[in-house]
């Protein structure tokens, strides 16, 4: 687990290195997660190093445990007051270990997807720990947890190129292996870099 938190922290610090030179038109590009902006999705991930069990549900009872209510009210505490404040909100909980009640792998899956949710639309490349990717898709492939991947790819063969990961049975679907993984979180942009039969349902069972 703490080799864990070592991978998160890697990823968030590397994100907010990325981050550091945006103008203001980039922090409020739409980014791949609903329909946060940039800057918005950043501060998502700003809560979950701030958040423990006991906030969670504290803050989620105040939102009447309506999950977008209590989301969009977190982002706003952690928005900063302007742009340099939110990167800085983000950098401060870098090493924070702290998270929000749920599986533990979901953490670090949270900051690589969330990180690639702003990155794509921005045209930033990252080169991601492959050891990391490869141990938020196990996670993911049998979890329906609030984005259901496990019946977003039922039915398919799943085969990473750029590994000798490979998941299931059906109409195949192959590509690298980080954009198997935001397809299988639903981005369905990430289906642009996927080939074979099974893109097209990938495709129609994505957000």
């Amino acid at each position: 687990m703490n080799d864990m938190w070592t991978l998160v922290a890697a990823e968030r610090g590397a994100l907010a290195d990325d981050l550091a030179g945006l103008t203001a038109d980039q922090w409020a590009t739409k980014s791949l997660c609903q329909n946060w902006t940039v800057a918005q999705t950043v501060a998502h991930m700003t809560g979950t190093g701030v958040l423990t069990p006991v906030t969670f549900f504290g803050n989620f009872a105040k939102a009447g445990f309506n999950f977008d209510k209590f989301a969009n009210a977190q982002i706003g505490k952690n928005l900063g007051a302007d742009d340099a404040g939110t990167l800085a909100n983000f950098r401060a909980i870098q090493s924070s270990t702290s998270s929000p009640p749920g599986p533990k792998p979901s953490w670090l899956g949270e900051a690589i997807v969330h990180a690639e949710d702003v990155r794509r639309p921005l045209g930033i490349k990252h080169t991601y720990d492959a050891d990391a990717v490869h141990q938020v898709v196990e996670f993911y492939k049998g979890s329906n947890a609030l984005i259901g991947t496990k019946s977003r790819i039922a039915g398919l063969a799943l085969r990473s190129t750029d590994s000798d990961w490979s998941h299931g049975e059906g109409e195949e679907v192959s590509g690298p292996m980080l954009s198997l993984l935001m397809a299988m979180t639903g981005r369905k942009v990430a289906c642009n870099d996927l080939s074979g039969p099974g893109v097209s349902i990938l495709q129609q069972r994505s957000l």
